[in-house]
């Protein structure tokens, strides 16, 4: 949903914070109980690639199940054999993650549930649409996840600019804290994504159900692409326009350093 930046190889030479070439943010707004530089460039260094994570879950939520659901179609599967051994896709990517990370999230337990769900509803009612309507009920619950985050104080695409932004966070909390028109964006942001995410959701239960089955797999695929590519577009250029991105990057995010750009 948000610019990424990269992190400092962990074996950089430490640099004072001050250094404009160590992106840190300024003395002004920076924790006192903050890592030293070289600690924390370790850590971004030890954590994985937001891009790389995010084409991962493409290829196992999105690819994987496309490719397998026409393979199994192919060699002659049922439709409902199909699409409950190609749901497993997710499943088993899930399950991975809670290993390799060693830990249980709710975001993981929640698709397991909706898949869990789905697939006992197609074996129950051996209706294929049931399985394909799973994931219209996954973007929805996502939508109304995303916009239930308005009502905290930090909504979740700043979250995931955070997230993806790890050496701007001081800067990113300095401001959500003492900018209001950079909160304001977020939140606008955030209404964009869950508004156009449940439209999204509509779409993929009317595919589900009104549809030839063969034809909703490859058509939830290129929905997704297409969904997601038009709200990054809206997404970055509302960034733009609104001056957050100059915000984030500055070396100096408070409001008189914004004033003083504003200025030349």
């Amino acid at each position: 949903m948000t610019p990424s930046a990269g992190s400092r190889p962990a074996e950089e030479p430490r640099r004072a914070p001050s250094d404009p070439a160590d992106g840190a943010p300024t003395p002004a707004h920076a924790s006192p109980d903050r890592p030293p530089p070289a600690e924390e460039a370790q850590g971004a260094a030890r954590s994985s690639s937001p891009g790389g994570g995010f084409l991962l879950t493409v290829l196992f939520d999105v690819g994987l199940p496309i490719g397998l659901y026409y393979t199994l179609r192919g060699a002659g599967f049922s439709e409902v054999s199909s699409l409950l051994l190609s749901g497993s896709a997710p499943a088993v990517h899930t399950l991975h993650g809670f290993v390799r990370k060693r830990e249980i999230n709710a975001i993981g337990v929640f698709t397991l549930s909706v898949l869990a769900v789905s697939a006992l509803a197609t074996l129950l009612t051996a209706n294929p649409r049931a399985a394909l309507a799973r994931n219209g009920a996954f973007t929805a619950l996502a939508a109304v996840w995303l916009l239930l985050t308005l009502f905290t104080k930090r909504p979740v695409t700043y979250q995931a600019a955070k997230a993806m932004l790890p050496r701007r966070s001081a800067a990113l909390e300095h401001l959500l804290a003492t900018d209001p028109p950079f909160v304001r964006v977020w939140r606008g942001l955030t209404v964009l994504w869950g508004c156009g995410l449940l439209v999204d959701a509509a779409l993929r239960v009317v595919m589900a159900y009104t549809l030839p089955v063969d034809t909703v797999p490859v058509l939830d695929g290129v929905l997704y692409a297409v969904t997601w590519l038009a709200l990054q577009v809206v997404t970055q250029i509302a960034l733009h326009r609104s001056g957050t991105l100059r915000k984030i990057f500055a070396d100096d995010p408070s409001p008189a350093a914004q004033a003083r750009q504003q200025g030349r």
